[in-house]
């Protein structure tokens, strides 16, 4: 079977994804076995989620408002592996996908004169936010509003789905999940991110009994469920180990930057602390992956262009943990410098060079807003190893 078939694979996220260190010498084969457990659409036997795999950013955001039913589906038409949610509270303990509380830039809550009252200024994670957050709303107040663009400036074209969905609940989407899943008779992978898990434990409203509850209910609580978790905040991850089987992924931030679980407790380690192969180790008692920021693979050098990979993939992968990196996005202003195109800074650059750059460090999959180009870039990458 070629390499995907390597004698020194290993086997992680219980007894399902093939091992992460193959794809440092090409396009691992990702599997995962689907148990055809309830609510899943999984069906029976094996599921291939290739590598490198590509995972929807919020869906296919940069085509749509993220975080929409519009950008899920679009993302999922593309061919995306993996589609992305992130999951906050309203103020009734559902759960909803927004990339933050603060819905400010996310919908239409600015041209509600009934909501203009619940305005306010609050301290999310050591940060100052004046807006409007979810955790103030029920989810049948919620429901009222429209999804909006986040950066109309850099796609303006986005703009034009302004309105046309509302903001929707974990639930609906594990039950979209679920019907496209039966309808293409294969499991809808997604990765979920609890946000912000402190802050919202604080107020009551903590996120993984929650989440637990609906990974339970949708048979996506197992070893093998097609279904990673994933927060900033690792202890979130550990509390999830312990209610959940499914597997589970550290996201990691700047090499100077703390976790705010961390600040919290006084933990002084760092992200720096994290990826050291103690760091690493820790990790893996408790996930199976780390998500890191791009810049934690390749650094980017003082005039904004790609410097020599550091040891993160290997020293990962040597722990058996897999690499799911973010975010790669078509546009100039998000690219490193050497791949800039022109000099509009919302034109598209060569994502493509990009993506192969990334890929070469052997990552298992990657974050896009564009899922169909870093689709195309891995297609490109599986043939291009294949011939050699």
């Amino acid at each position: 079977m070629g390499q995907a078939q390597r004698p020194d694979r290993r086997t992680v996220l219980g007894a399902a994804v093939l091992g992460a260190g193959a794809a440092a010498l090409g396009p691992a084969a990702t599997a995962a076995a689907a148990d055809g457990g309830k609510g899943s659409g999984a069906g029976r036997g094996r599921v291939v989620l290739p590598a490198p795999a590509v995972i929807a950013h919020r869906g296919a955001s940069g085509y749509r408002p993220e975080h929409t039913l519009g950008a899920y589906q679009l993302a999922l038409d593309m061919g995306a592996d993996v589609i992305e949610q992130d999951l906050v509270p309203t103020r009734d303990g559902h759960l909803v996908c927004r990339h933050e509380n603060d819905i400010t830039g996310t919908t239409d809550v600015a041209d509600h004169p009934e909501f203009a009252g619940r305005r306010t200024t609050k301290t999310v994670d050591g940060t100052e936010i004046t807006g409007w957050f979810t955790e103030d709303f029920t989810l049948a107040e919620l429901k009222t509003l429209r999804a909006t663009e986040r950066i109309p400036g850099t796609r303006p074209d986005n703009t034009l789905y302004d309105g046309r969905w509302a903001v929707p609940s974990f639930e609906e989407v594990l039950r979209w999940a679920e019907r496209e899943g039966r309808r293409r008779g294969r499991p809808v992978w997604l990765h979920v991110e609890t946000k912000h898990p402190s802050y919202f434990r604080a107020l009551g409203l903590g996120l993984e009994e929650r989440l637990a509850k609906l990974l339970r209910r949708y048979g996506r609580d197992r070893a093998n469920s097609p279904t990673f978790l994933q927060s900033f905040e690792p202890t979130s991850m550990e509390r999830m180990s312990r209610l959940v089987r499914t597997p589970r992924v550290v996201l990691l931030w700047t090499a100077d930057s703390r976790p705010w679980d961390f600040e919290q407790t006084g933990d002084p380690r760092t992200v720096a602390d994290l990826v050291t192969p103690e760091g690493l180790e820790w990790i893996s008692g408790f996930a199976q992956g780390v998500g890191p920021v791009l810049d934690l693979v390749i650094p980017r050098r003082a005039d904004g262009r790609l410097g020599e990979p550091t040891t993160l993939v290997r020293d990962a992968h040597a722990r058996g943990l897999l690499l799911h990196p973010y975010t790669m996005r078509n546009e100039n202003r998000f690219l490193p410098a050497d791949f800039h195109r022109g000099t509009d800074p919302d034109a598209y650059g060569d994502a493509f060079g990009a993506l192969r750059a990334y890929f070469e460090t052997g990552i298992d999959g990657i974050f896009a807003d564009q899922p169909d180009t870093a689709l195309l870039a891995a297609e490109d990458f599986r043939r291009d190893f294949g011939r050699g």
